[in-house]
């Protein structure tokens, strides 16, 4: 069953601001809860054909798995795919200028499960979509006040 979830928040920062954080990977621990570890495969800065191998759980389930960079154009996007991993998945980050100030950040994952992520069935988009509203939300607290609770 493909997945395909878009989450959308406003964070009240600009664009580059938003992307400085959200697109550092050195510092994705700090809003994402369920990563546990990020590694850098190839060295820093983040550019297009970086490799990053992510540890996390899911579904309580750890999973590992490797995202290549396939588009960076900081700060409006980013795309990351699965070079290596339990399925193939694509992640999105978008950010926007909202007119006021702020940013419009979208998140969109989207793949085709396989493994363990087939058997989750109806569950993944759900959860999915549950854990990148709380993420977001993780994210705005730390741009907008400092670190998450």
């Amino acid at each position: 069953m493909p997945v395909d979830v878009r989450t959308e928040a406003v964070i009240h920062a600009p664009p580059e601001t938003v992307a400085a954080v959200a697109a550092d990977p050195d510092r994705v621990r700090e809003w994402y809860a369920n990563i546990e570890r990020v590694d850098w495969l190839t060295p820093p800065p983040l550019a297009t054909g970086t490799r990053l191998a992510f540890a996390a759980r899911f579904l309580g389930r750890r999973i590992a798995y490797e995202y290549e960079v396939a588009e960076l154009d900081l700060p409006r996007r980013l795309v990351m795919r699965t070079a290596d991993g339990p399925f193939p998945m694509e992640t999105t980050y978008l950010w926007e200028d909202d007119g006021r100030g702020g940013t419009r950040m979208t998140l969109r994952n989207r793949g085709e499960p396989t493994g363990f992520g087939r058997l989750a069935g109806l569950v993944m988009a759900p959860a999915v979509r549950r854990a990148n509203r709380r993420d977001l939300a993780r994210l705005q607290q730390l741009v907008e006040g400092g670190r998450p609770g």
